[in-house]
This record gives structure tokens, sequence and C-alpha cells, in this order.
């Protein structure tokens, strides 16, 4: 009996001493982590200014009257081609076939777009359809696309799915 409360005080006392050491060996990772991380921990910058947002979005509403802008130093954006207009809008649906989207290349499915006439093509890319065997957005979704862009995206994808 004796040398069974003798080995649970040794083993008692073993597992005392390896939680000391493992303490100590670890009190100062918190320093350690405040010098990797510097900025991040309260260095010079408050957490406000650190999680601010990058960018701010202001609509307007459909009362508001915007003045004519009378700088002469305001300068049209230059207009892509139809390439960089579907890489950068259309392939978002016309790749997969989202929504009804014809994809692109697929001549079976745009076909019978094709039929219609390009008027009818423009018309239906820079307002938007709605129907039952899809729906597509103004301009593709992309409000900030000119007629001219819109147009050829258009002739873009139609080339390539001839």
């Amino acid at each position: 009996m004796k040398k069974s409360y003798s080995i649970i005080l040794g083993i008692g006392a073993l597992l005392m001493l390896f939680i000391f050491l493992l303490v100590g060996h670890h009190r100062d990772i918190p320093d350690r982590v405040r010098l990797d991380r510097g900025p991040l921990l309260g260095t010079g910058s408050s957490v406000t200014e650190r999680i601010k947002p990058v960018a701010q979005v202001s609509l307007a509403s459909a009362e508001t009257q915007r003045e004519p802008v009378k700088s002469a130093a305001v300068a049209p954006s230059p207009s892509r081609n139809g390439q960089q207009v579907y890489q950068t809008t259309c392939v978002a649906c016309h790749d997969a076939g989202i929504a009804g989207a014809p994809k692109l290349g697929d001549k079976g499915q745009w076909a019978k777009h094709v039929a219609k006439g390009p008027d009818t093509l423009y018309a239906s890319a820079l307002n938007g359809v709605q129907g039952a065997a899809g729906a597509m957005p103004p301009r593709g979704g992309n409000p900030g696309l000119s007629d001219t862009e819109v147009k050829a995206a258009v002739d873009y994808m139609v080339a390539r799915s001839k």
C-alpha cells in the first residue's frame, strides 16, 4: 500500500515538473507573436483604421438630378474590343450557358439568334431579355459599357459561333 502511494506521488511530481517546464518554455510566445505581427497588434494604428473599407459605393436615386459636367479635362474612356468586353462581362453567363445564355462557339444554340438579324441581337444585348427561354440583363449586367462595346461583344460572339 505504501508502495502505491509513493508511485502515485512520484508520477504526480513528474507531471508537475513537466507542466512547469512546458509553461516556462511557452510563456514568451505572446511576445514573439507581437514581434512577428508588428503593426497588426496595435503598434501605431487603431483597429478602426485597419478594418476600414477600401472603397465606398454611393447610388443616386432616380429622382436625383445630375448637373452636366463643365470640365474640358474629362476625356471619354477608351473603347474596348469585342473580345475584351466578352472576357470581362459576357463570359460569366455565355461560357457556361447560365440562364439560357447561348454558349460561345455552340453553332446550334446561336443559329436561331443569328437568324433574327444583327439589329435584333444588338437590341437584346442593349436592352436585356426576359422570357421563358432565359434572361439577360441590359448590357450584360454592366451599365458601364457603351453601345459600341456591347455591339462589338455581340459581333465577337456571333463570329466565334458561326
